[in-house]
């Protein structure tokens, strides 16, 4: 079960509908984000709320004070009887093109709020790592999370070996399907920048915790051909917090084994989250 916040009502989100007009539907113009719910308290609420509005700017989707009243409707959600996972949730805004389009503008957007429970990664994943299908595309528009998924899923398909896709576009490494990436050596972890990537929250989080704690960043993008230099490598997302990542493609990293970074930075970030949580 889970719950929606849909045109001023609450209800399973198997009894709410978008008409078949809605731009989302005929264009796959939308956009959306993730917050991850610990204990009742949404996680860098503030943070994925600006995410979303910048989103939306950038889609050319007019939201007027949709961005303030998701605030409102977030904070309410999670402390309903009926909220999934009993507080350990996952809460997905969305907000739609609408029916009209002026000229690459979507002046009436909908939107609504998903409240589902939280599906955190297997504990066998973070022992044992995850591996990563390399692709030579990117993402469509890293300014802006669309719910537009289709190219990296396809890239994906039928490859139950590997997690998701990695980008490479000209032999950069950029980010993943849905999460940022992270690759060390030599005691340096490197990602890729902001106009590259999407501005993940869980990326910058983790950015800022690892300098805080004595580690080297460097944000540039890692080529394809240091891969096989790599001590180690990490996702981060809402729901995968710190994810050690121990094969891409053919190239086993770290002797296929998390390494200690990720392992720390982990450790570091669940003993931070209460810096993060809403009150």
């Amino acid at each position: 079960m889970s719950l929606c916040y849909m045109e001023g009502m609450w209800r399973d989100t198997a009894e709410c509908r978008l008409p078949v007009t809605d731009l989302v539907i005929q264009r796959g113009v939308g956009v959306f984000d993730s917050v991850r719910i610990y204990g009742r308290r949404a996680f860098a609420l503030t943070e994925h709320m600006k995410r979303l509005e910048r989103s939306a700017s950038v889609a050319g989707i007019e939201c007027g004070d949709i961005i303030d009243r998701m605030y409102g409707i977030v904070r309410e959600g999670v402390l309903r009887d009926d909220c999934p996972g009993a507080g350990e949730s996952i809460v997905r805004p969305y907000i739609t093109g609408g029916d009209e389009n002026d000229r690459g503008r979507f002046p009436h957007p909908r939107y609504f709020v998903i409240f589902e429970r939280a599906q955190p990664e297997k504990p066998e994943d973070y022992e044992r790592g995850v591996a990563l299908l390399p692709t030579s595309e990117g993402r469509l528009s890293p300014a802006a999370k669309s719910v537009n998924y289709l190219f990296g899923l396809m890239r994906n398909a039928g490859q139950s070996d590997f997690k998701e896709c990695l980008y490479c576009p000209g032999g950069e490494i950029t980010e993943t399907l849905s999460s940022s990436f992270f690759l060390c050596a030599g005691g340096v972890i490197k990602t890729a920048p902001l106009g590259k990537v999407l501005d993940g929250v869980t990326r910058g989080i983790i950015i800022e915790l690892a300098r805080e704690n004595g580690f080297k960043v460097e944000e540039r993008c890692p080529l394809a051909e240091e891969i096989k230099h790599a001590d180690e490598a990490f996702i981060t997302g809402s729901t995968k917090e710190v994810l050690p990542v121990v094969r891409i493609g053919d190239e086993v990293i770290g002797g296929g084994h998390p390494g200690p970074i990720s392992i720390r930075l982990r450790k570091i970030f669940r003993e931070s989250l209460d810096r993060w949580l809403d009150t």
